[in-house]
């Protein structure tokens, strides 16, 4: 069994909301498709670090979820800022199983054991550059976060994120101070796109090893997360 990432699909296969208006996305839904089927198996897990689907509510994701749950591999959801049609864990949940979507799961408030390693993850937040960011949300991300933390117990723990923590000339530092906490030394996120990209903060700093794992970011490939410090995705 291995353990994937990649985040901000922006499926909208059930409405008008195309991707490929913007440079480097035509034709994205078949890359990943292509690039998935190559590279994941049925017993593999597959984290979806936010922004899946465009739809508004839940019930229009139907198209989009069907087409993730028709590929390999178990799929851990995370929230992203576009995931407008997140709803309760029940009312998630009860659509899913109407729907026979038996390969979705929610990294919410929790955490699961892969591979010896806890992968854990919430949406989180991060405010622009100058401007302050919202406390209460923060808050909220913040008890999410170790909410999934102290539910993974002693196993190493990685953390999935959807909006950057770290980020040139700002971050999120009560996000980075609880990852220190918990000693975790790997987090991938999402959210950065298009230019964004080439200025995402990847690598170790002060002690945590930063990944971008956006789906342009990663060229519409999934990043395959190795055991130890290891990670490998499309050439």
């Amino acid at each position: 069994m291995a353990i994937f990432a990649i985040g901000d699909l922006h499926l909208s296969l059930g409405n008008s909301k195309p991707m490929d208006i913007f440079p480097g996305w035509k034709n994205h839904v078949a890359r990943i498709e292509e690039n998935w089927r190559r590279m994941i198996g049925p017993e593999d897990t597959v984290v979806l670090a936010g922004d899946t689907s465009w739809a508004m509510r839940l019930e229009d994701t139907e198209q989009d979820f069907a087409f993730i749950q028709s590929l390999p591999g178990r799929k851990l959801l995370v929230k992203g800022n576009h995931d407008y049609w997140w709803s309760t864990a029940n009312k998630m949940y009860k659509y899913f199983e109407a729907k026979g979507f038996d390969s979705l799961q929610l990294l919410h408030n929790n955490s699961y054991e892969v591979e010896g390693v806890a992968l854990c993850g919430t949406r989180s937040w991060l405010f622009d550059i100058g401007e302050a960011h919202d406390e209460k949300v923060m808050n909220r991300e913040l008890g999410r976060l170790r909410m999934s933390l102290e539910s993974a117990g002693e196993s190493e723990k990685i953390v999935f994120l959807h909006y950057p923590p770290v980020y040139p000339g700002t971050k999120a530092p009560e996000v980075i101070a609880l990852l220190k906490e918990f000693g975790v030394t790997r987090c991938f996120y999402g959210h950065l796109h298009g230019s964004f990209v080439r200025h995402a903060v990847q690598g170790r700093v002060d002690g945590i090893e930063y990944r971008l794992i956006s789906a342009d970011g990663l060229n519409f490939c999934p990043l395959k997360i190795e055991k130890p410090l290891e990670i490998t995705g499309c050439l």
